[in-house]
């Protein structure tokens, strides 16, 4: 990006774009997502939410600040933004943070994805995911496997061979303000990767997009959707996603804080983007090929090595 600033690796910079026309957005997370029959806070129920990308699709404007670059903090190492702990054993090399890893904050929750199974409370989604008419949720596509969650995108012949992505999300288990890190890379380009919190009660907007690939790998964004007419504010990072990085966003009343292995790389204060609807957090992967948008060209995965969320004290 223009004016980036090299730092450790990752050149940090922003756009913020306001637009109403959610076709026109990077986010395109799943307005009708269906769940796997072994949830058990929802079943197999289908969630639709309807009528907010017809709508906005009737509007569009957009105001680009390319001049404003954001200056991260110097690594911490008070563990205010943790990257996680040193560990040559985990996928990644770096295992959970600590408990007390996020300073005025308690540990609520954490996984590091051993065994062969799903932790309980995730859901995994099937069906056409919502703003994808020609894509298809797979059960199969998400395994846990040697350490870490795969979302995995192929031809699967199962579904005509085209291409199937992977989905789930923390759909039990809601929260209102908070902290939340992922460990994760991408193997390769093709389908939008996207970790995001998503509304409980699945009435959208709001959304808070915080790593989306856009089917990169050499860069990410995040998303904040708010209003009815889905206004958003987005910013842009240059980074290798290929390479493991810690994902993580600090949601509070005041701030809407984006932070890359330990670094804030955005902030959202405008208490109107700011919501204050309970959410959940959501993992998933769209491949867009009919709309001739991120596509794959080869399988590909999303990898998690872990996953820890902090309540304010």
């Amino acid at each position: 990006m223009p004016g980036a600033t090299p730092i450790s690796g990752v050149a940090l910079s922003t756009i913020d774009v306001k637009m109403t026309n959610r076709s026109n957005a990077v986010a395109q997370p799943s307005p009708l997502r269906t769940l796997s029959p072994s949830s058990k806070a929802i079943g197999g129920v289908v969630i639709l939410v309807v009528g907010s990308c017809i709508v906005a699709a009737i509007f569009f404007f957009a105001t680009y600040d390319n001049g404003a670059v954001y200056h991260p903090t110097a690594p911490v190492t008070n563990g205010q933004y943790p990257i996680g702990v040193a560990n040559a054993n985990e996928p990644s090399g770096f295992a959970p943070p600590a408990s007390n890893a996020v300073i005025g904050y308690s540990m609520s929750y954490v996984t590091d994805f051993g065994g062969r199974a799903l932790p309980k409370g995730w859901n995994v989604f099937f069906g056409v995911p919502g703003g994808d008419p020609g894509g298809q949720f797979g059960q199969k596509h998400v395994v846990v496997a040697n350490g870490m969650l795969q979302l995995n995108a192929w031809r699967d012949h199962q579904y005509k061979n085209h291409w199937v992505t992977g989905g789930l999300c923390q759909c039990g288990l809601k929260k209102t303000y908070g902290a939340y890190f992922v460990r994760s890379r991408v193997t390769g380009t093709g389908p939008n990767e996207v970790e995001l919190l998503w509304p409980f009660n699945n009435k959208w907007p709001p959304e808070i997009d915080f790593n989306e690939s856009a089917g990169s790998v050499t860069s990410s964004s995040s998303t904040i959707h708010w209003s009815a007419i889905n206004q958003i504010e987005q910013k842009h990072l240059s980074i290798n996603m290929k390479q493991w990085h810690t994902w993580g966003l600090v949601w509070t009343p005041a701030a809407v804080t984006y932070i890359v292995d330990g670094q804030v790389w955005g902030r959202i204060t405008n208490p109107n983007e700011i919501t204050k609807t309970p959410m959940t957090l959501d993992l998933e992967q769209i491949a867009l090929c009919s709309l001739h948008r991120e596509c794959p060209t080869r399988p590909v995965s999303m990898q998690v090595d872990w996953v820890s969320e902090y309540s304010a004290k």
